[in-house]
């Protein structure tokens, strides 16, 4: 059981624009030809930031389209907001807001064996990584530049290192990197 962040971003750090919109991405490759498949087939709950859901919401149609649903995901999902905003039908969300070492807790218990999912954005990530619950960071690097956006992943990751685990080309327009999150060593 792992809290892994997995996500994809511009050759330049950023993971949407700055009006969230992940539209970059879908011309890169194809979801069935990468890691996702399986990757997905082992999570057991998620966590998203509000402009990540509020994005899935406002795109329900293409949705349909590609998956057949308006939501995607038929894992527990929490999401993390300061706002109200609505839910979908027939989905297990949760709306959080807080600290997420208390809520990643209930995460723990609802994935059982399986993992947690850190969907997006990058202060999420942080936000786990700053509390010590960040074990893996999986990023999918496309070869195009938004030149300002979302950031990755907005925090110093100097002590402990990240340490590079694999590097895989995924097409020609790809390339996933995963690191080992490690905690109490120096850089």
């Amino acid at each position: 059981m792992k809290t892994q962040y997995y996500t994809a971003t511009s050759l330049d750090g950023f993971i949407a624009t700055e009006e969230d919109s992940l539209e970059w991405l879908f011309s890169l490759g194809d979801l069935d030809q990468s890691s996702y498949p399986e990757f997905i087939a082992n999570v057991g709950a998620l966590a998203m930031g509000s402009s990540t859901y509020e994005w899935i919401i406002t795109h329900e149609d293409e949705l349909i389209a590609e998956v057949d649903a308006a939501w995607p995901y038929t894992q527990p999902t929490w999401v993390f907001t300061t706002r109200e905003l609505p839910a979908v039908e027939g989905a297990d969300i949760r709306f959080a807001n807080g600290e997420v070492g208390p809520i990643h807790e209930e995460m723990r218990a609802a994935a059982g064996e399986k993992s947690i999912w850190i969907v997006g954005g990058g202060d999420l990530a942080g936000q786990f990584y700053d509390a010590g619950l960040l074990d893996e960071i999986i990023v999918q690097v496309g070869s195009v530049t938004l030149g300002k956006g979302k950031p990755l992943f907005p925090r110093r990751a100097l002590s402990p290192a990240l340490r590079l685990k694999s590097v895989e080309q995924m097409g020609e327009s790809m390339v996933e990197l995963r690191y080992e999150v490690r905690r109490g060593v120096s850089a």
